[in-house]
């Protein structure tokens, strides 16, 4: 009954965040919000709506495995597969500035993730914490980005005002609608993921960190795989690498940061090696998309060996 349960969850945190990227789009571009702004925030904070809501409702139960698991285990199928998979449909050019500037501050907030769990190598403490002070320090640096986000979006603002046509008729009862209950989709369908894959993980010996790197975060990221194979088929190479780097900053930033906030997250050893194979990834990324501008299909390939690599590492470890 667990699995099924497990399956319903995971349809529905992709439903519900498919209804909330689309009813929240659609009042964005009824206000005369950016297109730019809407790519960059929306959508690849709503791919990653599910992501936060497993977190959070696993802080809430004090699962802190499956809620630090959860995000770096998100991160490194986003980097490694989702990109690898988008990169072999068809090469990704790399020609906006605010890429190239979102990827070292995704290799920021992974460094800053690193420095704040280890309590015990930097301070003279028993257990590695991210404490509520941490989570503040994380929902800071978030703020930060959201304010880069909105001055580099100003600029298209008119630009957004003249795609609205006048023809473009807007239902706000269905948008409403789409946006309220794809929410609560998310909220519940994160809750039965998270309640039937802690169950599954103990039945089979697992720990609750190697599940939430495992089953949760595959199947939290479908959104962002979905959406970036979308893109990459439609040649659309900015949003397909801009909804991954986006989702990650996310991840860190807000996710850790709100469900630390909520209960501090007791940091298990093990995932010092994944959240340190994070920042490596990150770091190949960078060097990827700097190379000539784009990540061609031999990059992609590349990329998808390192994730069939890593999960044979994590489940030889457990």
């Amino acid at each position: 009954m667990s699995y099924i349960l497990l399956l319903i969850g995971f349809m529905l945190l992709i439903k519900g965040a498919d209804f909330f990227v689309d009813g929240a789009s659609s009042m964005a571009r009824a206000l005369h919000v950016s297109p730019l702004l809407i790519g960059l925030t929306i959508v690849a904070f709503g791919t990653s709506s599910p992501e936060a809501t497993v977190s959070i409702v696993a802080a809430l139960q004090e699962n802190a495995g499956v809620a630090i698991g959860n995000v770096v285990g998100s991160n490194i199928f986003n980097i490694t597969f989702v990109v690898g998979i988008a990169a072999f449909i068809t090469p990704l050019k790399v020609e906006s500035e605010t890429i190239r500037k979102e990827i070292p501050f995704t290799l920021l907030a992974s460094i800053s993730l690193l420095i704040l769990i280890s309590d015990v190598t930097l301070q003279t403490v028993s257990q590695n914490l991210i404490t509520r002070s941490d989570g503040l320090i994380f929902l800071l640096f978030f703020a930060i980005f959201l304010y880069y986000i909105f001055e580099v979006a100003r600029n298209s603002r008119e630009k957004g005002k003249q795609d609205n046509t006048e023809s473009e008729i807007v239902s706000w009862k269905k948008n409403i609608v789409l946006t309220i209950g794809g929410l609560a989709a998310i909220i519940f369908g994160g809750d039965l993921v998270v309640n039937n894959a802690t169950t599954i993980a103990y039945s089979f010996g697992m720990s609750e960190t190697l599940v939430g790197l495992t089953i949760v975060a595959v199947g939290t990221s479908l959104p962002e795989l979905i959406t970036s194979i979308t893109a990459a088929l439609k040649k659309e190479s900015e949003i397909a690498l801009g909804n991954i780097v986006g989702s990650n900053i996310f991840n860190i930033l807000f996710v850790l940061g709100a469900a630390s906030v909520i209960s501090p997250l007791a940091v298990e050893s093990k995932i010092y090696i994944d959240v340190i194979l994070m920042i490596v990834l990150t770091g190949v990324l960078l060097v990827f998309s700097r190379t000539n501008f784009k990540i061609g299909k031999i990059e992609g390939i590349v990329l998808v060996l390192a994730y069939v690599l890593y999960m044979t590492y994590i489940f030889i470890r457990n």
